[in-house]
């Protein structure tokens, strides 16, 4: 299985089968780490860290020294020229020059995306702002395989910052195509975003069910929950019952808790979210013995120190994983070792939405995302794909972040005259006649008729009597 000169991303952006290769490599690596040297002489890797780093910025560095390569690296954005308005786009063709592979963390939403369709070298992501992080969710997806020794069935409870943790909006969708069933206890406000809600429930098969505890918290148990993706393979008596599927889920304890630190650094300097502690009274049960306590780390008071003993904590080791991991994923995209057939075959999961095409203004509201900087829209155009018609829901193609245009209008009925240029409410019943190929879309009023359209209800009858013709 060659996955030679292909970028990382999302984690959509490799299959399963290709996945569970990565990690039969990842086992070889690591039992012959002194072997591996040499595999990479020659290569050079870029380390581009704009936000703060440990865990990741070392094991890509030790990974890459102890294939034999070389790195060269940028961690702070004001020492670099991108703190002069140069582009990421510019960045990355020069980046691209000087290395073989390039490894990059930024604040901006889809900025490796943008560095990917630059560089001319392969690239992937170490974080993106709120998006993804798919590197840490190989490592935390090894670490379950080698504890559990299967992905498939397993029970896993995230908890903490879901809105904003990158490492969850990754892992909850790989969790899902695995097959597992995810429990979700997020932090007051906290709860995951709507564009990975869309995923699980519309891409994944499973089902997600939103639950209300009946009561107060009780002692030592997970609860409140605020919602559970039941994967396709649970019996459909239980993705029927939401409540009581939740108490049987509960009863019989979770195979692993991730845990999560709130994301400071994307709040608002006012925000001061209550933050649930995972200890070990919290997981006294006997329902709890064999679960999992995982961090992708760094921690902070949501993780009890007196945990780090507990047979159960994995994330120092969740860590330690993360080089050969990371040996084995550069070297299948430098195309420097190749991984057999595992299970389903290659190629992305990522379904077949319909573009959406025209330029009507449009941007995306998400204002962490790449596509709205300043710096970046001199040659970034907005991209969006049509994920659904009821709702109108369209999906960044930058930051995946989705959202309901307000105002539609079709290139069909106006075509070539000036008296039906109208536009609709996204959720009237014109809009719904519209064909994707065709769709206009507003962010307002404003927007629709500055661009020489009309409200429906201003020239109703002459639209009625076009879509009569």
């Amino acid at each position: 299985m060659a996955l030679a000169n292909r970028d990382l991303v999302t984690i959509d952006d490799m299959s399963n089968g290709e996945i569970e290769a990565l990690f039969s490599l990842a086992d070889d690596m690591s039992a012959s780490m002194g072997q591996q040297f040499g595999l990479c002489r020659g290569k050079v890797l870029a380390s581009l860290f704009f936000e703060p780093s440990t865990r990741t910025r070392l094991s890509f560095e030790a990974a890459m020294h102890r294939l034999g390569g070389g790195v060269i690296s940028a961690f702070d954005a004001g020492a670099t020229s991108l703190a002069k308005g140069e582009t990421i786009a510019d960045m990355a063709r020069v980046v691209g020059s000087y290395a073989d592979i390039i490894v990059i963390r930024h604040p901006w939403e889809g900025a490796a995306r943008v560095v990917a369709d630059y560089a001319g070298v392969p690239v992937i992501n170490a974080g993106d702002g709120g998006h993804e992080h798919p590197t840490q969710t190989l490592c935390d997806l090894y670490t379950l395989k080698k504890e559990k020794q299967t992905l498939k069935g397993l029970k896993i409870a995230l908890w903490g910052d879901l809105k904003y943790g990158r490492t969850v909006h990754s892992l909850a969708c790989a969790l899902a195509r695995f097959g597992a069933t995810i429990l979700f206890r997020p932090g007051p406000g906290l709860e995951l975003p709507e564009h990975v809600v869309r995923k699980l429930t519309t891409e994944y098969g499973g089902e997600l069910r939103r639950y209300e505890s009946p009561g107060q918290q009780e002692e030592g148990q997970l609860l409140p929950l605020d919602a559970m993706y039941v994967t396709p393979s649970s019996p459909h008596q239980l993705a029927m019952m939401p409540d009581v599927s939740f108490q049987v889920e509960l009863k019989t304890g979770v195979d692993a808790l991730y845990v999560t630190r709130l994301q400071k650094e994307r709040l608002a300097a006012t925000d001061k979210p209550s933050y649930p502690v995972v200890n070990k009274k919290l997981l006294k049960g006997k329902e709890y013995e064999r679960t999992l306590v995982m961090h992708p780390l760094p921690r902070v008071d949501e993780l009890a120190q007196e945990m780090d003993g507990d047979p159960r904590s994995m994330y120092f080791k969740q860590a330690e994983r993360g080089v050969p991991v990371r040996m084995a994923l550069m070297a299948l995209l430098l195309g420097v070792r190749e991984a057999g057939q595992v299970g389903e075959g290659a190629g992305s999961r990522k379904p077949a939405y319909p573009p959406y095409r025209h330029d009507s203004g449009l941007r995306c509201p998400n204002q962490r995302c790449v596509s709205v900087q300043e710096s970046e829209t001199k040659y970034l155009k907005p991209e969006f794909l049509v994920v659904a018609l009821e709702p109108l829901t369209l999906r960044c193609a930058y930051c995946e972040h989705d959202f309901h245009p307000g105002y539609v209008a079709s290139t069909e009925w106006h075509e070539g005259r000036t008296d039906t240029r109208i536009y609709h409410r996204a959720s009237s019943q014109w809009a719904r006649k519209i064909k994707p190929e065709n769709l206009l879309v507003f962010a307002s009023e404003k927007e629709a008729e500055a661009r020489g359209f009309k409200p429906d209800h201003l020239i109703g009858a002459a639209y009625r009597q076009v879509d009569q013709d």
